[in-house]
């Protein structure tokens, strides 16, 4: 240690001791422990320069956690105390003139512990006969305030607010600590940051908002004066609730100012002369119940703080942290109307749309016809976010799973079967036999291809399509990959649904959540490129620096991607044949309600038995979107197929915002994944060359098959299936030949007659 720290430390210390043996010993009353136990101020004294608790070396307390919106819009806040800390410079002058004069007119002139005003306070005590004047400085009330606000335990809030010879020697010794190391106006600022105002007003700008409507900055002296009065009774002096009182200890402020010739004579006058006039403000919104959009976001999002990025709640309520998000308020403004457009608020049907941005995750809207409260006589309140929890089965939502893993092991989107309806299963059991599905409603044929019977969403197909595969494990894996989940409490784990073989798996029977459709088939939009779903952009402290956890990591709020978590082939194959489900010109579609003219969009529908559930998840290359509607608290019919209200709340949700953005495509199919092990039908022009082009291409020649025709017998007239057409590898192919039975000789034609023959029977013409 240098000299000149030494003297410095030697003086400080003295200073300490004698201020403390003076002043308190006079407001405690208590000598004695000074002068007989003097091994306890030298115990404590001896710390002075020691390093200040973290709570005190901060410039401003923490304010409160301020949630935006992707485009800055503000959501709400996370509190427990309703502040705003702000910079000496946004606090007018005459709120600070009238809190030193009524607080510590001697501020400017002691080092955090004044003899004379502790002197004062003692005189005026034993007049009274009781507390008439307290002896604490602003930077021992600081000192206090800080401590008791900051305190994680009570045993901590009780050691700070204590009334002890040791706890008044410890706020000595910070409060002289505290002006060696802050200048005075430093420390007035947080004081002033700091302060309790009453009516849930922590610090001067939450104060000027909550009772006057103005900034800090803005404050008149009449205002100024009213809020100065309020540190030492901010209950019984509240202008809100006690305006005679306020005006009463508003005019002790404005004497006390004059009398120290901070106000003229004039200025007493003219304000104590007028009532106290407020304007109240309202306290701002807070936690997700106070959302101003998306409340069932905001649930997501505190959930995903806490949970995934490991933030305690007191760090979010206290660490005046800026949050931005990844909510789009346009986005989310548009699913609330579309969701209201078919079911209205409170409605015994639960309507979601939830809605995420391939490729990054971000979560971009969450509608539900329910406010996100707790009132249980509200039918419009609501808790449990119906957007995230699995409630009700998605229907024919799963089938892509089963098609994507089909895809990828090779089959073909032309692979082609021909089901009976009812389809029984050769592999799948139930508890009655082997596993069996029907068809809703008529008009499927019996043969399909794995593209028209994805968008005509054929059941007995997908059975069949299963039978093939082989075993369910190949659907359910893909589905885990492209983004679901199954453990939640109602549902059935991944391992055990492979495990007992459920065959109806692809019919989406099971407790499904929203928002893991939209993420699965995001994937899908995103080329193979599965995201988690993610509501934060960044997280930042005050002075805009990366917030860290306690242990001072960063905390990260980078997407969570996986590229190529499915063959892009797959997705980009599968994008185009979903594209039938929902754009015009494919007969059997069960989507067009969600077409929007002039854009891509892909999607599938999802009917659960007995309509008990509806869903279409939809997509384009930009956004991709689920809808499900279903009774939450019992097994209801709830009208019609996911074509109907589920497309219908797709489409209104998004017509306002694709309207206005130009046309993104989807990447094309790929060839290999959509031809798959399938091979090309050849053409040919006889029977013999159809047979060896038939073998070279791969597939069995099936024989030669007479077919009714027009053509004279042994005519070659196609292949089944047609030229051009693709047959599975090895599969059969035959050769249609004409048996003549529609065959109709020409009529034999006479010779033209010769000019020169004779006229032989008088009509003038020869012959």
């Amino acid at each position: 240690m240098s000299e000149s720290r030494a003297v410095s430390k030697v003086a400080t210390l003295f200073k300490l001791a004698a201020t403390i043996v003076v002043a308190g010993a006079l407001v405690a009353g208590m000598m004695l422990p000074f002068v007989g136990g003097s091994g306890l101020v030298a115990r404590n004294s001896a710390s002075l320069l020691d390093a200040l608790p973290v709570e005190l070396t901060d410039q401003t307390p923490n304010g409160m956690t301020t949630v935006l919106a992707a485009d800055g819009q503000v959501l709400t806040h996370f509190y427990e105390k309703n502040r705003t800390p702000v910079t000496g410079d946004q606090i007018s002058e005459v709120m600070k003139q009238a809190i030193v004069d009524i607080e510590d007119s001697r501020f400017y002139d002691h080092n955090g512990l004044d003899v004379q005003g502790t002197l004062r306070a003692l005189a005026a005590n034993i007049a009274a006969g009781g507390v008439a004047e307290g002896g604490s400085t602003l930077t021992q009330q600081l000192v206090k305030q800080t401590l008791l606000q900051t305190a994680a335990t009570p045993a901590e809030r009780e050691a700070a607010d204590e009334q002890t010879v040791g706890r008044k020697l410890r706020e000595a010794r910070l409060a002289l600590a505290l002006e060696e190391t802050y200048t005075k106006d430093e420390i007035l600022t947080r004081y002033l940051n700091i302060a309790y105002f009453g009516a849930g007003a922590y610090g001067i700008q939450a104060a000027a908002q909550r009772y006057f409507s103005v900034n800090a900055i803005d404050l008149t002296l009449p205002q100024a004066s009213v809020l100065a009065g309020l540190v030492q009774s901010p209950t019984n002096d509240d202008p809100l609730a006690h305006p005679e009182a306020a005006q009463a200890r508003r005019d002790t402020v404005l004497n006390r100012m004059h009398d120290l010739g901070h106000i003229t004579d004039q200025e007493l006058a003219d304000t104590t002369a007028q009532p106290v006039v407020t304007a109240e403000g309202q306290p701002p919104a807070r936690n997700c119940v106070g959302a101003s959009t998306g409340g069932f976001f905001c649930d997501f999002l505190q959930k995903y703080l806490t949970g995934t990025l490991g933030m305690s709640q007191d760090q979010i309520d206290n660490g005046g942290l800026t949050i931005t998000t990844t909510l789009r308020p346009d986005m989310q403004a548009a699913g609330d109307q579309g969701v209201l457009n078919t079911l209205p608020m409170g409605d015994p049907l639960v309507a979601t749309y939830t809605a995420v941005e391939p490729g990054t995750g971000h979560l971009l809207a969450m509608s539900v016809n329910r406010q996100f409260c707790s009132d249980a006589n509200n039918p419009a309140c609501e808790s449990v976010n119906f957007n995230v929890v699995p409630s009700k089965g998605s229907g024919s939502t799963y089938k892509v799973f089963t098609a994507a893993a089909a895809l990828e092991q090779g089959y073909s989107q032309y692979y082609t079967l021909t089901t009976s309806d009812p389809y029984t299963s050769r592999v799948y059991r139930d508890g009655s036999g082997f596993y069996d599905v029907p068809n809703a409603g008529r008009g499927y044929p019996a043969t399909l291809d794995m593209d028209r019977a994805l968008y005509m969403s054929s059941n007995t197909y997908f059975l069949a399509l299963e039978d093939a595969l082989g075993s369910i494990e190949g659907p359910v894996r893909m589905a885990e990959r492209m983004g679901m989940h199954f453990g939640g409490p109602n549902q059935f784990p991944a391992d055990q649904i492979i495990a007992e073989e459920r065959g109806s798996f692809t019919f989406g029977t099971d407790a499904t959540s929203p928002l893991d459709l939209a993420s699965a088939y995001s994937t899908l939009a995103a080329s193979g490129t599965q995201c988690d779903p993610d509501p934060v952009l960044s997280i930042t402290r005050a002075d805009g620096s990366p917030a860290t956890l306690p242990d001072g990591t960063v905390i990260d709020t980078g997407n969570s991607c996986n590229r190529g978590a499915i063959p892009s082939g797959v997705a980009n194959t599968l994008n185009q044949m979903l594209r039938g489900d929902v754009e015009p010109g494919h007969t059997g579609q069960t989507a067009s309600r969600a077409y929007i003219p002039g854009h891509q969009i892909a999607g599938k529908t999802g009917t659960t038995n007995s309509n008990v559930s509806v869903s279409f998840v939809g997509y384009t290359p930009e956004y991709a979107a689920s809808v499900m509607v279903f009774n939450p608290v019992g097994n209801q019919n709830v009208g019609g197929f996911g074509g109907g209200k589920g497309a219908t709340i797709w489409h209104d949700a998004m017509l306002p915002i694709l309207s206005n953005q130009d046309t993104a495509a989807f990447p094309p199919a790929d060839d290999s994944v959509a031809n798959g092990n399938t091979r090309q039908v050849p053409s040919c022009g006889s029977a013999s060359e159809c047979q060896s082009a038939i073998t070279a291409a791969g597939l069995r020649f099936a024989g030669q098959t007479s077919v009714d025709s027009d053509q004279p017998a042994g005519t070659l007239i196609g292949t089944n299936p047609p030229a051009g057409s693709r047959v599975q590898q090895g599969g059969s192919v035959s050769v249609q030949v004409s048996n003549g039975s529609g065959y109709t000789a020409p009529a034999p034609t006479s010779a033209p007659a010769d000019p020169n023959a004779p006229d032989t029977n008088g009509d003038g013409q020869p012959g």
